[in-house]
């Protein structure tokens, strides 16, 4: 299914029917792999999930987006439903948007509770040694980026983008890799403690790209939140570990 929310053709998937859940991917990530979570909630649940804005078949921003643009394409996509009162669930980047809507004085509809699982949003403690490569970094791409050295050398700078820059920022689009340094440079640390509603926090001990010590954090810094652990997961808890962590949805969420 698809819909034109703020300009943007919006892939979605839509299922089942009961109270509104909305689903929110991870960066590099689409709607797809929120399959199983789809079918489980969808029991119950009207579960609708959508490719955000420069991922799987939805279109790219128009231009660089910050993380206040996507919390404003969600307002509006979930608007468009129509609902008084919706549960989310993001992963990663999904609930990075969430964290940002959540510190919001309002939106047109009622959050009745949020599901966090490998969230982004806490900046890691950065090294002497990350600040020395982003300084070298940064000098390179002036020195390759000058007309004459590009001329001369037309693909020194995108290799060195790609083998300076992260797998996700190598992997995407011009427009997209802007996006990207945009939204992971800002620390949502601090709007933490701003969200009233319920969080449930489901963490992969073994997550790498978000590690459990972030989870640890948001669960003691959100006043409402609760945070479930599941051994021998990683960023992906819900393919790793597909039974824990639909027995600890079917819980929360009271699915027979």
């Amino acid at each position: 299914m698809h819909k034109i929310v703020e300009g943007i053709e919006t892939d979605y998937t839509d299922n089942g029917e009961g109270p509104f859940v909305f689903l929110l991917h991870g960066w590099g990530s689409n709607k797809e792999l929120f399959a199983p979570i789809s079918a489980l909630l969808s029991t119950k649940y009207r579960v609708i999930a959508p490719d955000l804005p420069g991922f799987g078949k939805t279109m790219e921003p128009p231009d660089t987006w910050d993380l206040g643009n996507y919390v404003d394409f969600v307002i509006r996509f979930i608007e468009s439903f129509g609902p008084e009162r919706v549960i989310l669930l993001g992963h990663s980047f999904g609930g990075r948007i969430l964290i940002k809507m959540a510190s919001r004085a309002s939106y047109p509809f009622t959050i009745d509770r949020m599901i966090f699982t490998g969230c982004a949003g806490i900046m890691p403690k950065r090294s002497a040694g990350y600040y020395l490569r982003t300084r070298l970094y940064k000098l390179g791409r002036t020195f390759l980026g000058c007309a004459p050295v590009k001329k001369l050398f037309p693909g020194a700078l995108p290799n060195l983008q790609k083998k300076m820059g992260s797998s996700d920022y190598a992997a995407a689009s011009p427009v997209m890799r802007s996006v990207f340094v945009r939204v992971v440079n800002e620390d949502l640390a601090p709007l933490l403690s701003k969200i009233q509603e319920e969080v449930l926090l489901i963490w992969g001990e073994n997550d790498t790209a978000t590690p459990l010590a972030d989870g640890i954090q948001m669960e003691r810094k959100i006043p409402d939140a609760g945070l479930a652990k599941i051994a021998g997961a990683g960023h992906y808890a819900w393919l790793d570990q597909p039974y824990i962590f639909a027995s600890i949805l079917k819980s929360y969420l009271k699915i027979d």
